[in-house]
């Protein structure tokens, strides 16, 4: 068995903070010269306009290893939007990576081998919020990140659970539908 990770996926859904800090990251993590990595390069060499692609940073030349890529999930077209985005969330991000490093989700001897894609989601209610209680965004946006990384590297949740749970589980926003609030 080869102790290679090719491609592993998770998503984590952090909530229940004030207006607007919900995360939800999806991530993609795998080895830097295998689909990963070839997808990582080809994001970052293929930007869209507002949906810029960039590194996960501690501050504005410190990047995080793993190399962390952070794609916005909505449009991003006003610049209080792009300043918190990359710059609350992004620092957030970056400290999700290194704490499921520090936990060992991620093997600290492959930091530099492996590259992470996350597609990253923050509430477009910012723009016209009032105020933003940065430290709850960054807290929530940590978290998930880190529990998205640990459920990708663990591979939760398991096809057994999902198979036992299914009819268990409705989405929320097909019973919004269903009762006609959207």
């Amino acid at each position: 068995m080869s102790d290679r990770i090719i491609l592993r996926a998770g998503e984590a859904l952090v909530a229940g903070g004030p207006p607007n800090t919900a995360s939800e990251p999806e991530v993609i993590i795998g080895e830097l010269d295998g689909p990963v990595g070839t997808a990582l390069a080809t994001l970052t060499g293929d930007q869209v306009v507002g949906h810029s692609r960039v590194f996960a940073l501690l501050n504005t030349d410190i990047m995080v290893r793993p190399v962390t890529l952070c794609v916005s999930k909505v449009s991003v077209t006003e610049s209080r939007y792009t300043s918190i985005l990359m710059g609350t969330v992004q620092f957030a991000i970056a400290n999700g990576v290194l704490d499921a490093v520090r936990a060992g989700y991620i093997p600290k001897d492959k930091a530099n081998d492996l590259g992470i894609i996350c597609s990253v989601w923050l509430s477009p209610g910012v723009i016209e919020a009032e105020s933003i209680d940065h430290k709850a965004l960054f807290d929530i946006q940590r978290r998930g990140m880190t529990e998205a990384i640990r459920k990708a590297m663990t591979n939760e949740p398991s096809i057994d659970w999902l198979l036992e749970n299914q009819d268990k589980i409705t989405h929320k926003y097909y019973q919004m539908g269903l009762d006609g609030k959207i």
